[in-house]
């Protein structure tokens, strides 16, 4: 039988952590070594590697949470190494339901993978699709970076010229944002709202299988009241945070969100009535 949490598994996913994990020790003490010989003070060194290793909790809280959210399907060891390696959320958890539904499974990443084929068919398509950035990056970053900054050199040109005087001078930025350059700073939000978008529609008109419909395998009233608990609990952190200008909060409002999503989830699973917890819509 098929073990997606077998020792096997861990042990080829330790020695993955483990290369990753040297290879952070590597860098670090290089940069140690290197910030010394560039004569900056060790205390600041110490607060560098402090801020860096504060910084980094609100991603592990978001890899923990995704990696919830996929070991009912996959287990731990996957979503462990793809996480600890590369990836995210809106990444992961779409690439391992798409796989699974190229095979014709219909339960997404809500029921344990049996097949080992069909496990193996996951882990290369959450694996290769992530890589093609680090492929495609080396050849194309610098190219696009010359073009973006020669847009924006270009943008400031036009703008000075068009700007003699201090009143137009106040205007120069709107000018700027209506740029290329300007252009640039709303792609990446129209991206990631979309993809968001994606998700929220799916967590509330998402149609589970007609054909072979399967406990939890489409929209309903546990998906609704888990996205209606993150996108609550999200908005309140992130007034409070900007309320009470407390900065380091931020960085923390979308694991929050996730985890107390996904703890009332559980919750409701187990306290309300089968019929209500299990209750579903199928288009």
């Amino acid at each position: 039988m098929f073990d997606n949490s077998s020792l096997g598994l861990y042990l080829i996913a330790g020695a993955v952590i483990l290369f990753v994990l040297g290879q952070s020790l590597f860098f670090l003490i290089k940069a140690w070594k290197h910030g010394k010989e560039m004569g900056i003070d060790k205390k600041k060194l110490k607060n560098a590697v402090t801020s860096s290793a504060l910084f980094t909790i609100p991603s592990a809280l978001s890899v923990l949470a995704t990696v919830i959210a996929l070991a009912p399907a996959l287990g731990l060891v996957i979503p462990w190494v793809r996480l600890s390696v590369i990836g995210n959320i809106t990444y992961e958890t779409v690439a391992a339901t798409e796989a699974i539904n190229a095979f014709g499974i219909t339960t997404g990443i809500t029921e344990a993978i049996t097949d080992p084929e069909v496990y193996a068919g996951v882990a290369w398509v959450m694996t290769i699709g992530i890589c093609f950035s680090l492929v495609v990056l080396p050849f194309v970053a610098k190219p696009l970076h010359k073009k973006f900054l020669e847009a924006s050199k270009k943008a400031e040109t036009e703008v000075a010229e068009e700007a003699p005087n201090e009143e137009s001078a106040e205007a120069a930025p709107a000018k700027k944002k209506r740029s290329i350059a300007g252009f640039m700073d709303y792609v990446t939000p129209a991206l990631f709202i979309g993809l968001i978008g994606a998700f929220v529609a799916n967590s509330i008109l998402g149609a589970g299988s007609q054909k072979n419909p399967a406990p939890l395998d489409g929209a309903g009233v546990l998906s609704v009241l888990t996205l209606g608990t993150a996108v609550i609990v999200s908005v309140v952190l992130e007034l409070v945070s900007k309320k009470f200008k407390l900065t380091w909060l931020e960085p923390f409002v979308m694991p929050i969100g996730m985890i107390a999503g996904m703890v009332v989830a559980v919750v409701a699973y187990n306290v309300l009535p089968a019929d209500i917890a299990l209750l579903e819509w199928r288009g």
